[in-house]
């Protein structure tokens, strides 16, 4: 039996000028309760879908309740998760019109052969569904990160939720949730919903990235830092150097990571990333500044 552990985010745009407390006693709570859920032997998987729901449903961060819309007046959510024991992935973009783009994707990859669906047929499929939907968007959405808009017009201001998770079987998984850049443009689509980009979880590792999706694309961030522990690096090497090659081309972000022994990683190069964590003896942990 392995003992326990996960880490979660809240996205990496936070400020020094803005005050965070709500987050953090938010954040706290969700671990909290997850801690209760692994202790009942709840899976991996589960556990970080339901991290990211309640991510999602608080309004605080960037994604779910907390989007903000495109450039359009529409709000496009994305979402990712992926089961390191069974290889399988599941993902949405440019979700419009639903509550839990989480629970979007994780029906995406129970209940369909692909791994994503996209736009309409997204939103389609998540009808069929009878998935929850957002009535009226003005009056759901709380655009939460308008305090963290932190980049000139025209750059890449962001905002993502996510969770990776070690259960008591040992199973890793991860899960990753966004509306995305603020002020996107309709149909842009950043690293969340991109297994490889975003997400990822294998029976090395479990990560879940944000920042500015356009860099970890471009370098396949969440599979870089588990193929890195793979090949012999520790987390913490290679989830640091897959951040440093990100800030190398000129994006800016970070990402949480946890791997098969426990340990924990959450690497950053903004001025700070809203995170939890509950390692293997028990602590909970919460920062947003300190590293």
């Amino acid at each position: 039996m392995a003992k326990p552990a996960l880490i979660l985010h809240g996205g990496a745009g936070a400020r020094r000028e803005r005050n965070y407390d709500a987050e953090v006693v938010h954040m706290r709570e969700v671990v909290e309760a997850m801690k209760a859920r692994l202790d009942a032997g709840a899976s991996a998987l589960d556990v970080a879908v339901e991290a990211v729901v309640m991510l999602e449903d608080s309004g605080l961060y960037v994604a779910g309740r907390g989007a903000s819309p495109n450039l359009a007046g529409d709000y496009e959510l994305d979402a990712s998760l992926m089961d390191g024991a069974s290889g399988k992935a599941g993902a949405v973009a440019a979700l419009q019109g639903f509550r839990n783009p989480v629970v979007a994707a994780r029906a995406v990859m129970d209940r369909t052969p692909h791994v994503m669906l996209a736009g309409n047929g997204a939103a389609r499929f998540a009808a069929e569904q009878g998935l929850t939907r957002v009535e009226d968007p003005e009056a759901w959405y709380t655009r939460a990160g308008k305090g963290e808009d932190n980049h000139p017009p025209g750059g890449l201001s962001h905002g993502t939720v996510g969770c990776c998770v070690l259960d008591s079987q040992g199973r890793l998984a991860a899960a990753t949730s966004t509306a995305g850049v603020f002020g996107k443009m309709p149909g842009r689509v950043g690293d969340t919903p991109i297994p490889a980009a975003g997400t990822w979880a294998d029976e090395h590792a479990a990560v879940s990235c944000t920042g500015q999706g356009e860099y970890f694309i471009r370098v396949a961030a969440a599979a870089r830092t588990a193929f890195g522990v793979a090949a012999g690096q520790s987390l913490a090497e290679a989830s640091q150097a897959v951040i440093d090659r990100i800030g190398a081309l000129g994006g800016d972000g970070g990402l949480i990571a946890l791997d098969r022994e426990g340990n924990i990683a959450a690497p950053y190069n903004s001025q700070g990333m809203k995170r939890a964590w509950l390692a293997t003896d028990g602590g909970v942990g919460v920062e947003v500044f300190g590293r």
